[in-house]
């Protein structure tokens, strides 16, 4: 009773916080901790950087800087340092020859005269019919297309990463070559005339211009400049305009980028998660209950050991229940790495928190994620050790290696084998050589090293000792009714993890396909905790009613119960494709499925070793109760 007490009070808890955080602000002010703004000054050369072109319809993104059809970068221009999540993100940011000069605004400046190939512009023809845009970088800001919302009391400035390359207008393709800059600061105060910049603003057009010479105004816009599969001349040109802004200020100049504008939906997504949860502890606690109920009355009345036998099921399972299950050692590995994947999951989670990881940090996630992965191997060895005790294995350096191993290398050969056709269509999204060669150096140099000292330590420990003796002659399992066959139980399991994710998961995926920010975390934080509760009630409850049904092979079911939840998020990611997304290609949808699957195997490792580890602790709980002879 005392654990279900303590249990009840940390749920309601967790509840008091998420509806905390239901009447709060979800816009929030994000920047690095402890990075201070550069301060420029009139007549300081800001930098602006190209990176590369996105398009919601396709998730092959390209480097701006090798397009044909773009000015090209200047000679002595050199790529920017890229973090690894930026190279495995598709970023190739590169320096450019627009000149933004503090303080100094520009009417029109030719940037260059391009020659494009019939080929080329075909290919600026298939980018701007695909919907792509292109993202330039200042002071860390990308640029952004304007938009204005009603907020009740005003109009609200709000901006959209990235601005289109060109549009399709009467079936023709128009590229945008000349671009209107927005540069909004703001003034520091002092004898310097500092100025910290708030936002990047770009205004693209599409003007037909015969030679190379700046128009007097090129916002009299006449005729389009066209792209088809001829070549021609483009003129690019720029203007620049700098804009004092005294309302906003530097540490709040990212939620231009990143406000809300779906409040309502995420509060029911969360309400939708807490009646699972609260649905799910009612039935786990009434199951405990009434075996703690059960239990005592046999320990104090003599007259009802009779009925232990008759109806208590899952007692008469004492001798089978920690019987050895089949691939025990495949089970110990896929352990390893689930506790792997959860200290990762956990981690990141509370690096996006407290602010270190946020949409500022270019690439953060992905590496963040990747080097906790690596180092969390040390406790993927230490758990797979000690399961691997407790079944009786005789070669725990084998099986660390197997932990080390399995599932690491199978999602590496996926990744390698999709990066084939990634590099068949010349997109910055293919990995480069070298950074193949950085991962498989952090798997073999790091990660197998760590877990093969966590399994040293593992192995030390002393095994986990189960309630009574295994029987040397297996029990005989008797036929289950159809609703607690093991496929049909585990799928039904699975419906309620998914259930409390599947709201929230939409906007995951829709900010994946369409490379925009997601920002949300102390509602991912929630969610993930209420799906961590859901996952170890759905298999506690899952193995019980198993175990009533005097079945014990409940080893790999219990992973099973809730990690088959990751079944139904595939299932919901190919209705998302076909109702959100309109990609045609097969090399595009190849990558989009290949990564889903990679998601939903991590998913489902997560999932499925929470439940396990909570199940074998429940399990190791009841029998602990029966007093056999």
């Amino acid at each position: 009773m005392v654990s279900f007490r303590a249990g009840a009070a940390a749920i309601l808890a967790t509840t008091v916080i998420a509806l905390a955080s239901l009447t709060s602000s979800t816009t929030t002010a994000f920047y690095i901790p402890g990075l201070s703004p550069n301060v420029f000054h009139n007549g300081d050369r800001v930098p602006l950087y190209v990176n590369k072109i996105f398009s919601k319809k396709s998730p092959l993104p390209y480097s701006y800087a090798d397009l044909p059809f773009v000015c090209a970068p200047p000679k002595d221009s050199k790529r920017a340092w890229l973090n690894l999540g930026e190279v495995l993100r598709g970023d190739r940011i590169s320096s450019s020859d627009y000149e933004l000069i503090v303080g100094k605004d520009v009417k029109c400046s030719v940037l260059c005269l391009k020659h494009v190939s019939a080929e080329s512009a075909a290919m600026a023809k298939d980018f701007i019919a695909d919907e792509y845009s292109v993202e330039w970088i200042v002071d860390n800001l990308p640029g952004a297309t304007r938009y204005n919302q009603w907020d009740g009391w005003h109009d609200q400035r709000l901006y959209r990463a990235g601005f289109p390359l060109g549009k399709v207008k009467w079936d023709k393709s128009n590229i945008h070559n000349h671009v209107t800059i927005r540069i909004r600061y703001q003034s520091q105060p002092g004898p310097e005339d500092g100025k910290l910049i708030l936002g990047f603003e770009v205004n693209p057009y599409s003007i037909a211009q015969g030679d190379d010479s700046c128009p007097d105004d090129p916002l009299e816009i006449g005729a389009l400049q066209v792209v088809s599969d001829k070549e021609t001349d483009i003129l690019y040109t720029y203007s620049v305009q700098w804009i004092e802004d005294k309302e906003a200020e530097w540490n709040s100049r990212w939620d231009a980028y990143l406000v809300n504008t779906d409040k309502d939906v995420h509060r029911y997504s969360i309400i939708n998660s807490i009646v699972i949860m609260l649905f799910l502890t009612g039935l786990v606690s009434i199951v405990i209950l009434k075996t703690l109920k059960r239990d005592i009355a046999i320990y104090n009345e003599e007259e009802m050991k009779d009925d232990q036998d008759d109806g208590s099921g899952w007692k008469l399972l004492h001798g089978d229940v920690f019987r050895t299950p089949s691939y025990s050692s495949v089970l110990c590995a896929v352990l390893g790495s689930g506790v792997q994947v959860i200290v990762m999951t956990t981690s990141t989670i509370l690096f996006a928190l407290v602010g270190v990881l946020n949409p500022s940090y270019r690439g953060g996630f992905v590496s963040f994620g990747l080097f906790l992965f690596v180092f969390a191997g040390a406790f993927a060895g230490y758990y797979s050790a000690r399961m691997y005790k407790v079944f009786k294995g005789t070669s725990w350096t084998k099986n660390a290696i197997v932990t080390a191993t399995l599932m690491p290398g199978f999602l590496m050969t996926i990744v390698f084998l999709l990066n084939l056709f990634v590099w068949s269509k010349n997109s910055s999204n293919a990995i480069p050589f070298g950074t193949f060669f950085a991962l498989a150096a952090m798997w073999f140099g790091i990660s197998l090293p760590l877990t093969l000292f966590g399994a040293f330590f593992g192995q030390r420990k002393t095994a986990l000792e189960h309630p009574g003796r295994t029987n040397q002659i297996p029990r005989q399992i008797p036929e289950p009714v159809w609703y607690m066959r093991p496929r049909f139980i585990i799928m039904v399991g699975g419906l309620l993890p998914f259930g409390v994710i599947f709201i929230e998961l939409f906007f995951i995926l829709k900010s994946i396909c369409e490379d925009q920010y997601y920002y949300m975390f102390g509602i991912l934080s929630f969610v993930f905790v209420i799906l961590m509760v859901t996952c170890v009630e759905i298999s506690i409850v899952v193995v019980y009613l198993q175990l009533c049904d005097e079945d014990y092979n409940w080893w790999w079911r219990s992973f099973f119960a809730s990690s088959s939840s990751a079944i139904y998020i595939f299932l919901y990611s190919v209705v998302f494709f076909l109702k959100q997304l309109s990609i045609e290609y097969f090399v595009p949808g190849l990558i989009y499925f290949t990564n889903t699957l990679m998601i939903c195997i991590l998913y489902g490792l997560l999932t499925g070793t929470a439940g396990f580890i909570s199940t074998y602790w429940f399990i190791r709980r009841i029998y602990s109760a029966v007093k056999i002879d």
